[in-house]
């Protein structure tokens, strides 16, 4: 039998087979489901063989804070609520953080059942850095909203990764091709399905493949950091001689290191050969 509580359950992207054990088990044992599109959600049920024989209610951004006390009322009553997206990871780019906040400020035992998730899945396949990454949600759809929230972000120095419908795809890389003229920019669609497609390249480039090849689906859009110039060891001796002569070995060789990000054991080697010169 299910503590009483909140569950909050990632469903397939696009292969019904991505969902796990776990999450069916608790799918099964949950007396309410509150979903984005109870049709959806249904059909998503009726896949897994799991009876209808439950209370769906629908969970979205329109009516957020109204069902939210309604979701902490049923799970007060003594039952086990399940939080559920269309297609992923629920409260990514969808509602659902205030409902959580409120589960927690009333004490209400609430959980995650790790699944699918459309911007890590596009992330891993995109060849683009890993080590630090932003998600920024759906992209606007007004032209000057999009230019200035890609102004915002071009100098963060990390991966971004947006949400973008086919509609709207090439005005998004147009605007790319812009703000980002000289970075990779990496196209993930059609996550865990038959005809999933990642594409790497300029936004130029992919201005020119979406043209030839009408856009379908959804779509993850990742665009690499900023290209940093590349300085060399041997590039920092003249500066490093000069910093040598006017302060003291360690903090030259911390001034540098903040400056460039090179290895640090390389720079202070670099400093004692030019000390004994």
């Amino acid at each position: 039998m299910l503590r009483t509580g909140l569950y909050i359950i990632a469903s397939p992207i696009g292969n019904i087979q991505d969902i796990s054990a776990r999450a069916v088990d608790i799918l099964k044992q949950a007396e309410v489901i509150a979903c984005e599109d109870t049709r959806i959600t249904k059909k998503l049920f009726s896949l897994l063989s799991i009876s209808l024989q439950k209370k769906f209610i629908s969970y979205e951004d329109h009516s957020e804070n109204q069902k939210s006390q309604q979701i902490i009322n049923f799970i007060n009553n003594g039952q086990a609520v399940v939080l559920i997206s269309d297609a992923g990871s629920p409260l990514i780019s969808d509602p659902g953080y205030k409902l959580v906040r409120l589960c927690r400020q009333q004490n209400i035992y609430v959980t995650a059942i790790p699944g699918a998730c459309a911007l890590i899945t596009a992330l891993q396949l995109s060849g683009l850095p890993t080590n630090r990454f932003m998600f920024a949600g759906f992209i606007p759809n007004k032209d000057k909203a999009r230019e200035d929230l890609f102004d915002e972000l071009k100098d963060i120095d990390t991966t971004l990764i947006f949400y973008e419908t086919a509609p709207r795809l090439l005005k998004t890389l147009a605007a790319a091709a812009q703000k980002f003229s000289d970075r990779e920019i990496s196209i993930a669609r059609e996550l865990t399905k038959l005809y999933e497609e990642t594409l790497t390249g300029s936004a130029n480039e992919l201005i020119e493949h979406f043209t030839a090849n009408e856009p379908k689906g959804e779509f993850v859009v990742i665009i690499a950091p900023p290209q940093h110039e590349q300085i060399s060891i041997d590039d920092i001796r003249p500066y490093l001689e000069k910093r040598l002569r006017e302060t003291s070995l360690k903090t030259a060789v911390k001034e540098i290191c903040a400056q460039t990000k090179l290895n640090k054991n390389d720079v202070y080697n670099l400093a004692l050969e030019l000390k004994h010169e």
